[in-house]
């Protein structure tokens, strides 16, 4: 009573508690992530991984943070013992000397993400089983700052100060260089050192790729390049978390998602619903509404009897995720 007393109301009335912490789920929305998060827990190998289609750290990462998104507690939960599974796999794959994360970058960047939302949550005393050598067992911490630092030197050697799916590349995109972006936005939100200069090279890059109608270009670092929801959607995402809301590319890609929100992106749809709730939630909350009612019902009548999307588990991660702010746990998804 004294704090309401001393503090203006406007601070008190930042953000809805509706708009953070969400209200009532959806029944359906619950019964498809049900089983969903089923058959990934099926499919998952013993060593943590998810071996179908473009198996690495990246797709892992997925399926792990569709486990974390609902709430899924990786200590003692339901699925603790296959949410600790990939979190040691992702480690494990990780190159000791640099940091990187295979795959491609793409994958790093991902598997970056996973575990920044990871870090903190899990319990790492229990982490690792006696299987394991102690060798191999390493603390999230460690692990991330690596990670960081391949991000960082990759971004360093690179003339657009962005990325492309090696880490050595000399040319960029705005998919790869978005999934980066936002797993090293991810590790500062975790409260790990990120070098801003590096960030704001990777969003410089995004910027100048898009165009005055809200068009992103896949790669080149000039805006435009044909009209593409997924590519305006990661834009919007990654200028509303790096904090550039003020920005005109940012209002004009937010426009040109939100026109339609009905739209079916013709290749990677779950690419584009996985960015498009995102971004949209960051945006414009109201049209994330009304996208995520219709995603419900589109998902409620596409997803197969055995839980899957399409039979694949990038698929169904990627799936699960777009609902995943239905349940507002994973830290990144804070607006």
């Amino acid at each position: 009573m004294l704090l309401a007393a001393i503090l203006p109301q406007t601070h008190l009335q930042a953000q809805s508690s509706v708009l953070r912490f969400g209200g009532e789920i959806p029944p359906d929305v619950d019964r498809i992530y049900e089983r969903g998060l089923a058959w990934l827990a099926q499919k998952q190998s013993p060593d943590g991984q998810w071996q179908d289609g473009n198996t690495g750290a990246g797709q892992t990462g997925i399926c792990l943070m569709a486990f974390l998104a609902s709430g899924e507690d990786p200590n003692y939960g339901k699925y603790a013992p296959n949410i600790r599974r990939a979190i040691r796999s992702i480690i494990i794959s990780q190159d000791k000397t640099t940091g990187y994360m295979p795959n491609s970058m793409y994958h790093h960047g991902f598997a970056m993400l996973a575990l920044a939302e990871a870090y903190g949550a899990v319990d790492e005393s229990q982490l690792w089983d006696a299987s394991t050598p102690p060798a191999m067992q390493r603390p999230l911490g460690q692990v991330l700052d690596l990670a960081i630092r391949c991000a960082v030197t990759s971004s360093a050697k690179n003339p657009f100060g962005a990325w492309r799916y090696s880490p050595d590349a000399t040319d960029a995109d705005t998919s790869v260089s978005a999934a980066v972006l936002m797993g090293l936005l991810a590790c500062r939100n975790a409260g790990l050192p990120v070098p801003d200069d590096t960030i704001n090279k990777g969003v410089e890059y995004i910027r100048r790729s898009t165009a005055k109608n809200g068009y992103v270009n896949y790669s080149g670092g000039f805006g435009g390049g044909g009209e593409s929801f997924a590519r305006s959607s990661l834009a919007t995402l990654v200028f509303a978390v790096a904090k550039h809301k003020d920005w005109e590319e940012f209002a004009a890609t937010l426009k040109s998602i939100s026109g339609d929100l009905e739209h079916r992106e013709a290749g990677h749809p779950e690419y584009y619903r996985y960015y498009a709730a995102q971004a949209l939630f960051q945006g414009d909350y109201e049209a994330w509404q009304k996208w995520n009612r219709y995603t419900v019902r589109y998902f409620k009548d596409t997803q197969n009897s055995d839980g899957s999307f399409n039979g694949g588990s990038y698929q169904t991660g990627m799936s699960l995720l777009a609902l995943g702010l239905n349940y507002r746990f994973l830290p990144i998804y804070e607006r």
